[in-house]
């Protein structure tokens, strides 16, 4: 864990990513088998990234890509069309919607690392960090949809732009970690997510985020295409 880092900014992040996974499990039929694949990996990342395996960041290749590519495989099976019946089927979008409400209080998470020099300040909703935006509308947008006051299509667009900013921020926050290929933020890096419980973002909460807007995108294309049809 980070040193000197209250106890309060650890406890609210261990927080929204409980919410997050449990948000998850109601919003997609409440699927056992992978609510607990889910639990296993952050479990697994949170002890390799305790004893300090993640803060070695001049090795090749990178230690940090057992983070990112088997969520990032595991994120394009889920979406093969074989695979998208399950969540096509038992999928309740009203209740998805209200997931991306967690990424407000994350925001204000990444605000205080960054005031401890742990994240540098791109990554922040005062530098180049909008997601801030869709935390906020979350709940607004899901309680007009949940009462037929926005449309699919609104609904649709409103997930094209979440998912643009949670990409954005992702690369920024790749490119300003201690990495080979680093980008940004050399006068501050992006070091918390070596630590635990900031692995999580990467690893569990990120993940999450872009696979629900991209399903929530698939889903209702497709009842917006069989309501025509």
């Amino acid at each position: 864990m980070i040193s000197n880092l209250p106890s309060l900014i650890n406890l609210t992040f261990i927080g929204i990513c409980i919410l997050t996974v449990g948000l998850f499990y109601f919003s997609n039929g409440r699927p056992k088998k992978i609510t607990i694949l889910i639990i296993v990996w952050s479990v697994f990342q949170s002890i390799v990234a305790y004893t300090g395996f993640y803060q070695t960041t001049d090795s090749i290749p990178p230690r940090f890509g057992l983070v990112l590519i088997p969520a990032t495989l595991l994120m394009i099976y889920g979406l093969f069309p074989k695979q998208q019946l399950w969540f096509i089927e038992n999928r309740n979008t009203k209740t998805s919607t209200f997931l991306h409400s967690v990424r407000f209080p994350i925001e204000i998470v990444l605000f205080a690392l960054y005031t401890h020099k742990m994240i540098p300040e791109l990554m922040t909703f005062e530098g180049r960090n909008y997601d801030i935006l869709i935390g906020i509308t979350s709940p607004i947008v899901g309680l007009l949809y949940l009462n037929q006051k926005i449309s699919r299509q609104a609904l649709i667009g409103w997930n094209i732009v979440g998912l643009a900013l949670v990409l954005f921020i992702l690369f920024n926050g790749i490119l300003s970690s201690e990495l080979p290929f680093q980008q940004f933020g050399f006068e501050q890096p992006n070091r918390a997510i070596n630590y635990f419980p900031f692995v999580l973002l990467p690893a569990t909460i990120v993940p999450i985020v872009i696979w629900t807007h991209i399903s929530d995108i698939i889903k209702l294309r497709k009842e917006s295409h069989e309501e025509v049809n």
